[in-house]
């Protein structure tokens, strides 16, 4: 939960129609003041989610510590109630129930055989899907995501590399991870990475199969997937990564480095 992220309300813009109140499933607003929105607990809202903002009516919601150029929409732009999850994906069109983000969060692309064979099949999934959602109506917005530190970690709420999400959600299941000698190197510490279950066997990288059933039961919303919403720690196995991956990446001329301390 964030510290330093709540809604502020507009009162003289509000309407109070109540449907922040109503969407926030966090006990941010006081449920007993409704439909004015009154914010009691504001500890317990998601950093970074503007789920009640997108879904405010007049603009009347903003939020403290927020800079990531998020603009209150207006009526015409508010979401539509069918919006799945208040933690993250959502399309340019906010409005569109058949709009579909596929995000691709990663640790490494050129390293990594995870990172880079999981892209891979994903890539192959959406040629081979896509055409078949166009012609349905549904609109593919595809986002791929270098989660390069802690900050960007904690903005996605990224809990294991490689993460599919489809509109927010993530699909491959509960996070499972093994050794991965390929980030281990990039770092220079131990770490794990993410292992994909499926028809009861386990896999380095998700077979095509699996990710081609679980993008279309998603995108249509055939069966529901694993929201990230809810309170937020940084795994210490990402920690690590990226504290080693830092000090490793400080000097890069530890060879002559060492070298130097010989010739003194």
């Amino acid at each position: 939960m964030a510290k330093c992220w709540y809604p502020v309300i507009d009162y003289l813009a509000c309407a109070e129609c109540g449907t922040c109140v109503s969407f926030c499933s966090h006990g941010v607003y006081d449920k007993a003041k409704a439909p004015s929105p009154v914010v009691v607990r504001p500890e317990n809202c998601i950093d970074h989610c503007h789920g009640c903002g997108n879904k405010c009516p007049v603009g009347a919601i903003t939020y403290v510590g927020d800079d990531t150029g998020w603009i209150p929409p207006n009526g015409e732009k508010a979401e539509d109630e069918n919006t799945p999850c208040c933690c993250g994906g959502t399309s340019d069109n906010e409005n569109d129930a058949k709009a579909v983000l596929i995000q691709y969060l990663y640790l490494d692309l050129t390293t990594c055989d995870r990172c880079i064979g999981a892209d891979a099949v994903l890539e192959d999934v959406l040629r081979t899907i896509s055409p078949a959602l166009e012609t349905a109506g549904y609109r593919i917005k595809m986002q791929k995501v270098e989660i390069s530190s802690e900050e960007l970690a904690k903005e996605y709420r990224f809990l294991a590399s490689p993460t599919i999400r489809v509109n927010g959600q993530d699909i491959c299941g509960p996070v499972e991870e093994n050794a991965c000698g390929c980030c281990g190197e990039i770092s220079g510490t131990d770490v794990t990475c993410r292992t994909f279950a499926y028809e009861g066997q386990t896999y380095d990288v998700p077979p095509k199969a699996m990710l081609a059933e679980k993008v279309l039961k998603a995108a249509l919303g055939v069966e529901p997937s694993g929201c990230v919403c809810g309170e937020y720690t940084l795994p210490k196995n990402l920690k690590n990564f990226f504290t080693g991956k830092a000090t490793k990446d400080s000097c890069c001329c530890v060879d002559s480095c060492q070298q130097t301390d010989k010739r003194h």
